[in-house]
């Protein structure tokens, strides 16, 4: 399990990274300031959520907050595709950033699926 958490922390760490850099963009190329600082919060809650569950207080508690980080990866989703679909985001600027939440999703569910199947054996 450390392992794979250690991977979920440097992927989503980078992903608030590029989170961070879109931002930027959207408020330095396209002037938008409402759909960009949602995807912020959510894009970057992920890792800072992640981050917390290396520091829970139990297993219930870890498995709460990676629940919570795949919400926020989930939303980040949608934001994405919102983006997109209104032409804030060019197509490619879409795949590449959606490729990477979309790994995150999959990370963080795999770790739900194996604490579920841990605590509630």
């Amino acid at each position: 399990m450390q392992d794979r958490n250690n991977i979920i922390r440097t992927k989503s760490y980078a992903f608030a990274i590029r989170i961070v850099n879109a931002y930027k963009f959207l408020l330095t190329t396209h002037k938008e300031y409402v759909l960009s600082k949602q995807l912020l919060r959510s894009g970057t809650a992920i890792g800072a959520l992640v981050s917390e569950s290396t520091h829970a207080q139990s297993s219930a508690d870890f498995l709460n907050k990676i629940n919570v980080a795949l919400k926020e990866a989930n939303e980040t989703l949608y934001w994405l595709s919102l983006l997109k679909d209104t032409g804030y985001l060019s197509e490619e600027e879409y795949l590449s950033i959606n490729n990477d939440a979309k790994e995150l999703v999959a990370l963080l569910v795999s770790i739900v699926k194996s604490m579920k199947s841990k605590l509630y054996r």
